[in-house]
């Protein structure tokens, strides 16, 4: 056993490759596009039904339900968290 890899974690990697954040990001991003999709479903809201409860563009949903994307606006998950019925908690830590 290397004794280098004592006490380290995936986090740890993450942060000394520099993808930390990145990763971060991504499942946030995926965090969101799930909770909507299971919200629709739940409720059966079409994508355009979708678009027009967000007051959005059809393509700007798909890029929201698309988990490999993840560009998202501040004001969007807002809208999004309004939605779902939640509000959003922004921590810097």
């Amino acid at each position: 056993m290397n004794k280098n890899c004592i006490g380290s974690n995936f986090d740890d990697f993450l942060e000394e490759e520099g993808l930390l954040q990145e990763s971060e990001a991504v499942a946030i991003k995926r965090i969101i596009a799930y909770a909507l999709e299971e919200k629709m479903k739940a409720d059966n809201i079409s994508i355009n039904r979708l678009a027009k409860e967000l007051k959005t563009s059809r393509t700007a949903v798909c890029r929201i339900l698309d988990p490999n994307n993840s560009s998202i606006t501040l004001n969007t998950i807002e809208k999004i968290a309004k939605f779902l019925g939640k509000k959003v908690i922004l921590s810097f830590a």
